[in-house]
């Protein structure tokens, strides 16, 4: 089986690029690159508008994608103000990254001639897209996973929706070396022998509405009807309360567990608003016919489900990567105590390489009951890959 090994490199200087890099640099002489390399970075957004992130483009030997974030960790180091970069490096899987040009709406013309441009030059089909998205007002994630499915005839995709600091999150930039960009769309593909696993850890279905409604209408990310009324009125049956502008009080603690009901497992929806007519405006499709369950994200919730899944991820973990995004709606969920999660990573995973950021939205293969996956989008989700 192709052996990636994980090399972790980090920075917590955001105003020198010159001391970042000499930081920077100093923690990879103490590693040995293989043939092949390339390295995923998350960064608080200072890191880029300070000129740390081109000056280590330009003196890394190999590629850095990914994405800003407002807080990351990894094996040895977390925090806000954080720059981490951890090292694919392997003698027989090869990495490709690719760009996309800018993205203004769901066309997927961008995406194609990206994928292209890439793959025109190779035989074989990539074992595993690595994504990092940008975060667009008008472009949903499920538009993406569904155009990547149709043009890489759905190859496992695993990745993230920038993020960063600002409430508005005008800084959220995807990351390609020295080219930052607010709209364009940035993919590793890994060839070879990968073996990716995946795991999802969502929010307790015991701390959920008993209730199950059906979907009865549904446009894109905004869902219309629940059991033959709108939504306003199914979550105010179940005893939601409404607020002064018509909306639910605290919506976005009650995220959807939807089960698309074809035998693969669920995924979460957030709810950002309630229109004037009673619809939601979620956080990805919702397809009629799906049974939907309304959950709770809390504090609690959150840690204890996100210990739950890394346990099950520690006994493949040995000798591996694991790669994690965990929704800002965990992090912000938490409260008074925001580095809680990465806390409980750090402690459970504990010697095992891993690299941990805040995600706009998750995208994160799941599992059918006959093990075949299907690529989703999560939102209020922590996605892992072990490579």
């Amino acid at each position: 089986m192709g052996m990636i090994e994980t090399i972790i490199l980090h920075t917590a200087e955001a105003d020198d690029p010159e001391t970042a890099v000499s930081d920077i640099l100093a923690q990879l002489k103490k590693s040995q690159l293989k043939k092949n390399s390339i390295g995923l970075i998350s960064c608080f957004a200072d890191f880029i508008s300070s000129g740390v992130v081109s000056a280590l483009a330009e003196k890394l030997p190999f590629s850095i994608a990914g994405t800003t974030t407002l807080a990351a960790a990894a094996t040895g180091a977390q925090g806000e103000i954080l720059l981490i970069i951890t090292v694919l490096t392997s003698d027989d899987v090869e990495f490709d990254v690719g760009i996309t040009g800018p993205i203004s709406e769901e066309d997927d013309t961008p995406l194609k001639a990206a994928w292209d441009k890439i793959t025109g030059k190779r035989a074989e089909k990539p074992s595993l897209m690595l994504s990092f998205a940008p975060l667009l007002m008008n472009v949903s994630a499920d538009f993406f996973v569904e155009a990547w499915d149709a043009i890489t005839g759905k190859v496992p995709n695993f990745g993230t929706l920038a993020v960063d600091h600002n409430p508005d999150y005008h800084e959220a930039q995807t990351i390609l070396n020295g080219e930052v960009s607010r709209d364009r769309y940035v993919f590793i593909l890994c060839y070879g022998k990968v073996d990716p696993l995946f795991f999802i850890a969502g929010i307790a279905q015991e701390k959920a509405f008993k209730e199950k409604g059906i979907v009865t209408a549904s446009t894109g990310n905004q869902l219309k009807g629940v059991n033959g009324i709108s939504v306003a009125q199914y979550l105010t049956s179940l005893g939601l309360e409404k607020d002064e502008n018509g909306s639910i009080k605290g919506i976005n603690s009650y995220p959807f567990i939807l089960d698309y009901k074809d035998g693969t497992q669920p995924v979460i929806r957030v709810m950002f608003a309630i229109t004037p007519d009673g619809s939601a405006v979620c956080g990805g499709k919702i397809p009629v016919g799906a049974e939907l369950t309304v959950g709770f994200i809390n504090a609690e919730g959150v840690l204890a489900f996100s210990e739950e899944a890394l346990k099950t991820v520690v006994p493949k973990a040995a000798g591996r990567s694991v790669l994690i995004f965990s929704c800002i709606g965990r992090y912000f969920s938490l409260g008074f105590d925001q580095n809680a999660e990465m806390d409980k990573t750090a402690q459970v995973l504990g010697d095992d390489h891993f690299h941990l950021s805040y995600s706009g939205t998750e995208l994160c293969p799941v599992y059918g009951k006959d093990g075949k996956i299907a690529n989703r989008s999560h939102n209020d989700t922590m996605v892992i890959c072990v490579l």
